[in-house]
């Protein structure tokens, strides 16, 4: 469809020329191929929930998320990045996970992100639960060495075992940290609240060298001075942002399998994630959107959003 972009890489079709509702269904509209050789950046679905640990229904999750994303356009006018003018995007379509066997879809995940991140693509990733950032990491790590990692959340993910199983949603940095693929000094983890298990549900994450800022801490405030820090902390090594949707709070994001009260706002997640700019992003991904917990799709659309904010601060991506 026509644009007015004078970009000759790949555009989403502007909804003056093309009707939002026409076309295939890929993430903000953009052409879809089945290999990310020659992509600087590749938006790829993990529709997998087999690791959930309450309300299942994740899997649908990245198809949501691209249906919504028909109303992201092309210039994010509040920073000036001009994504689409900077570097070449596509949708490289989902994982084929298997929903039987949760080791044999890490290792599907895992064999498929080795070819994006060997290509210098950098996954832009639509889970999914959570479960799927622990074989996407191994593939990282794999190219960049143990990485910084942006997580936000309302929970640590760090469990070591849940009914006799090692691997589900709630360990994925355990595993990370077990397998050295985190940088621990440079591991910040945003929003988390809860009731636990343990009087003191943090100490693994703080002996480790974790930052962990409580959702509390962020109550009514600007997050900018925390990002500045963080932009600190992160230094010019390679960084991984994980966003699990439970970060925000439930009032905007019914729409996940483990929420949890007083979370983030959305402001405070834009403030987060445009708090990167300038970090040596390698991956993101946005996990634990379960669309039929959420009827309104405002969750999904908070996904593709977020998302494209994540698009925007990757390194070569330049402002207008």
């Amino acid at each position: 469809a026509p644009c007015r972009s004078a970009s000759q890489l790949n555009v989403p079709p502007s909804a003056e020329f093309m009707a939002r509702p026409a076309g295939v269904c890929s993430m903000l509209r953009l052409p879809v191929q089945s290999s990310a050789q020659g992509l600087d950046a590749a938006f790829i679905g993990v529709p997998l929930d087999t690791g959930t640990s309450n309300r299942p229904g994740a899997r649908f999750g990245p198809r949501h998320i691209r249906a919504e994303s028909v109303m992201v356009r092309m210039y994010n006018a509040s920073t000036g990045a001009a994504p689409f003018d900077s570097i070449l995007v596509a949708d490289v379509g989902d994982v084929n996970v298997n929903l039987y066997n949760l080791p044999d879809s890490c290792r599907r995940i895992r064999e498929r992100y080795r070819e994006i991140v060997a290509s210098a693509c950098v996954p832009l990733t639509l889970g999914g639960d959570h479960t799927i950032t622990y074989p996407i990491l191994q593939a990282v790590a794999e190219k960049h060495g143990p990485v910084g990692l942006v997580h936000v959340d309302a929970h640590t993910d760090i469990s070591d075992m849940a009914l006799g199983e090692k691997i589900y949603h709630g360990t994925p940095f355990r595993r990370c940290v077990d397998e050295g693929l985190l940088d621990c000094s440079r591991v910040v983890q945003i929003g988390i609240r809860g009731s636990s298990f343990t009087p003191d549900p943090y100490k693994f994450c703080r002996d480790q060298g974790f930052r962990v800022v409580l959702a509390e801490e962020c109550w009514r405030k600007s997050l900018v001075p925390l990002m500045g820090e963080v932009r600190q902390q992160m230094g010019s090594g390679p960084v991984y942002i994980s966003f699990d949707i439970d970060g925000l709070d439930p009032a905007y994001a019914p729409g996940t399998g483990t929420p949890e009260i007083a979370g983030l706002t959305p402001m405070q997640a834009l403030e987060i994630i445009r708090g990167c700019r300038g970090l040596n992003i390698v991956g993101c991904d946005l996990v634990e959107v379960a669309p039929m917990y959420d009827i309104s799709g405002n969750t999904a659309l908070l996904g593709a959003n977020l998302l494209f904010e994540m698009l925007c601060v990757l390194p070569k991506v330049k402002t207008i």
